[in-house]
């Protein structure tokens, strides 16, 4: 795998029209139809505590936009590791050696990544959000109860998503970097998550496990 180019412009591009392809459906499919289930289940069930309606409407929302993710994360993920040069190359070759199965390679450990990953985001924003907004309500005097009387700034909205995301990348960075692994290199590693991480352990310690967590903490939390 040549990695060469990797610190030129071009080399910290590689894989940006393949991750751009993927992220933006997936961020459509995954957050807007987290907001469905969301208020569906709230208003299914309103006498259950939030915070466990908010895991299951994140857990849905992540599901459903898994599917499109996946083939994305393999063009981009391989493109990266100096696989290919373009992402017409990198589909182009994949489907042919490997077919369908080759663009979800990693598919049940990018799972086991995103969704706790997810359920951890979207719960804690919730969770930092409802709290803010209680605080803020109090400083101004507002009565108890009258939600609608407030709302998030931008500023504010940017504040609780940036401290959700530091927390929610931080604690799924081992499962990230199971992810990759086998979506770059799925047979070195056993082709599974358990083979993975144990591949990892006797390989590296447990501090193989948190390998990457400053950059992904950092090119998440601003997210």
């Amino acid at each position: 795998m040549g990695q060469e180019n990797a610190l030129r412009p071009q080399g910290l591009y590689n894989g940006v029209s393949g991750s751009l392809v993927g992220q933006v459906p997936y961020g459509v499919l995954t957050f807007g139809s987290y907001e469905m289930y969301k208020k569906a289940l709230l208003n299914k069930f309103p006498n259950t505590r939030p915070i466990f309606l908010y895991a299951l409407a994140a857990i849905c929302g992540d599901l459903t936009g898994s599917g499109w993710l996946c083939p994305s994360e393999v063009v981009k993920q391989q493109m990266q590791a100096g696989m290919y040069a373009t992402t017409g190359e990198a589909v182009r070759t994949i489907w042919k050696t490997q077919g369908l199965r080759g663009l979800y390679q990693g598919y049940l450990g990018g799972i086991a990544r995103d969704v706790p990953f997810r359920v951890a985001q979207l719960t804690s924003y919730e969770v930092t959000k409802n709290l803010y907004l209680r605080i803020k309500k109090r400083r101004l005097g507002l009565a108890k109860g009258s939600d609608d009387d407030i709302e998030l700034s931008s500023l504010d909205a940017a504040a609780c998503g940036a401290i959700a995301g530091t927390f929610s990348a931080a604690i799924t960075t081992p499962l990230d970097r199971i992810k990759t692994l086998l979506m770059t290199d799925s047979a070195a590693y056993g082709g599974s998550v358990l083979s993975c991480a144990s591949r990892i352990f006797k390989d590296e310690g447990l501090r193989g496990f948190a390998a990457g967590l400053v950059p992904r903490v950092t090119y998440i939390a601003p997210s």
